[in-house]
């Protein structure tokens, strides 16, 4: 048995827009969530884990779906890049 992360998994094609409250929020990283773009616990036994991020005031954001930003949890467009 590998002790490697499983691989991630691309949950949707292009970002999804969102507003947020402020408070505290989990990114899945692991794409396989139900609740994209937020974790809802389905990472646990593939060795990845989610993203606690912050919102300070109210904000309307891009949320990367793909899960190949480089600045996530927000969309930096990567989903472009993916093979058809």
């Amino acid at each position: 048995m590998s002790d490697s992360p499983a691989e991630v998994v691309v949950a949707g094609t292009g970002p999804v827009e969102l507003v947020l409250e402020p408070g505290e929020y989990y990114f899945c990283c692991c794409g396989r969530s139900a609740d994209q773009p937020f974790c809802d616990g389905s990472h646990k036994g593939t060795g990845l884990k989610p993203l606690k991020f912050m919102v300070e005031e109210k904000q309307s954001s891009l949320f990367c779906l793909c899960k190949q930003t480089a600045n996530p949890p927000y969309c930096d467009g990567s989903h472009h890049d993916l093979d058809d």
